[in-house]
């Protein structure tokens, strides 16, 4: 059968359910895929009681696991959800203080100062890149100069004091697979599930829990959540929050989209301009060669000029000394026929000659 519980992507939701120590045993012992003793919320409680500009739940428990080996090891688990897509430095900057708090640090028997292990949690309202794992488990290993795995001596307290393993969740990849304890766990965060009228409420069939105490309790704990006053008032809050969170950033996208519309025309603008200063400059090399080529016709034509001026000195003082011949031949009494003769020319150019 199919029932409405309170959707746990809520902050308060996912409080009110965190807080039953049965219920985190179960979640914790899935995601950790060990089986979890004991759980226990820490002194210090980090949530998002105080609204800021992004939504994220923070909380930290002391957990006692039960390791391969028999070995009971307790470990500290830092818990963070998050609606919306944030920058890992929110992360970061919390898991800092966390290896800088002295609460963290093992109490007995530890004289070199030990810290407890940690695991990091985070639970995603939003995709990681192309990772198309709906949980992914980030384990740190150690290896030698030749890249090959060092298992010897560890682990170790004091390597795990200085490094943590991750596990992220995507809830938006859920979709409703319940084909192992942790999908089975994980599927009351399945907000393929969600009412289409009233967000705040998951639809999920109660049958596929049947016969799991655990999970039983935990729909219970949601069917409770769900009739609760003072919890669907926060759920309100938290929408209405989360409504100008959307208007702002839908503002902001309008703003961006318009900016980039303008960016590119701007682009195209720059572009065309570079593409005309291109054609200018073609035409500017243009006339360049086409004022080499006409003054090299210049030069061309100067020089015929020269070599015609020189022509016509040479032809004129060829004419002079044919002329003086011709005047000499004539005062010593040659006769026109006979400077002809004499100089190879005919009568008619001798007498242009001495008409000159």
């Amino acid at each position: 059968m199919v029932i409405s519980i309170a959707n746990p992507i809520y902050d308060s939701v996912f409080k009110y359910l965190i807080e039953d120590e049965r219920i985190a045993k179960t979640l914790l012992s899935a995601l950790l895929k060990k089986e979890v003793v004991s759980v226990q919320m820490r002194r210090h409680e980090y949530t998002n009681g105080v609204r800021d500009k992004i939504s994220m739940f923070r909380i930290d428990f002391g957990a006692e696991v039960v390791e391969a080996d028999g070995r009971h090891q307790l470990i500290l688990i830092e818990l963070q959800k998050t609606w919306l897509e944030t920058e890992t430095l929110r992360f970061r900057q919390y898991l800092g203080a966390q290896y800088a708090n002295p609460e963290n640090i093992i109490k007995d028997n530890n004289p070199e100062g030990y810290a407890i292990p940690t695991v990091a949690v985070y639970l995603l309202g939003h995709r990681v890149g192309d990772i198309e794992e709906p949980v992914l488990y980030v384990s740190h290993k150690s290896y030698d100069y030749n890249d090959k795995e060092v298992t010897k001596g560890l682990p170790d307290p004091f390597v795990d004091s200085l490094v943590h393993n991750s596990i992220i969740v995507q809830i938006p990849l859920l979709h409703g697979q319940v084909n192992n304890r942790l999908y089975k766990v994980l599927s009351v965060f399945d907000q393929s599930q969600k009412d289409c009228n009233n967000r705040q409420m998951l639809n999920v069939d109660e049958n596929l829990y049947e016969g799991d105490a655990d999970m039983q309790y935990i729909i219970r704990r949601l069917l409770s959540a769900a009739s609760n006053h003072q919890l669907r008032q926060d759920m309100n809050v938290e929408d209405e929050y989360f409504k100008a969170i959307e208007n702002r950033d839908t503002a902001i996208m309008s703003r961006d989209k318009r900016i980039a519309e303008q960016e590119a025309q701007l682009a195209e603008q720059d572009a065309q301009l570079a593409e005309q200063k291109t054609q200018l400059a073609e035409q500017d090399a243009q006339l360049a060669e086409q004022e080499v080529q006409l003054a090299e016709q210049d030069a061309q034509l100067a020089e015929q000029d020269a070599r015609l001026a020189e022509q016509k000195t040479q032809l004129a003082e060829r004419d002079a000394q044919l002329r003086s011949l011709a005047q000499a031949l004539l005062q010593k009494g040659v006769d026109t026929a006979g400077i002809a003769t004499i100089m190879g020319l005919s009568q008619e150019e001798v007498e242009n000659l001495l008409k000159d």
